[in-house]
């Protein structure tokens, strides 16, 4: 059976930048927006960034910095 080499976080962050995700914080905010870029710590720029209460529009925030020790997710939308 082959070894199968599997995605590392970095990976995923190339492979979705300029698209939309969603993204999970350790307060249980959830923030959906376009991934602009992101650096070693995994802090994150996005734009078009808007914060979700079960799934549902609570407010537009534009272009924010998510610091990367708050994330607990980050999934294509």
């Amino acid at each position: 059976m082959p070894i199968q080499q599997q995605e590392r976080p970095f990976d995923l962050l190339n492979r979705v930048i300029g698209q939309q995700v969603l993204v999970r914080l350790k307060n249980n905010v959830s923030v959906r927006g376009k991934i602009t870029s992101f650096d070693a710590h995994m802090n994150l720029v996005m734009e078009s960034a808007e914060e979700l209460n079960d799934g549902e529009l609570k407010a537009k925030l534009g272009t924010i910095l998510l610091r990367g020790g708050n994330i607990i997710f980050v999934s294509p939308v």
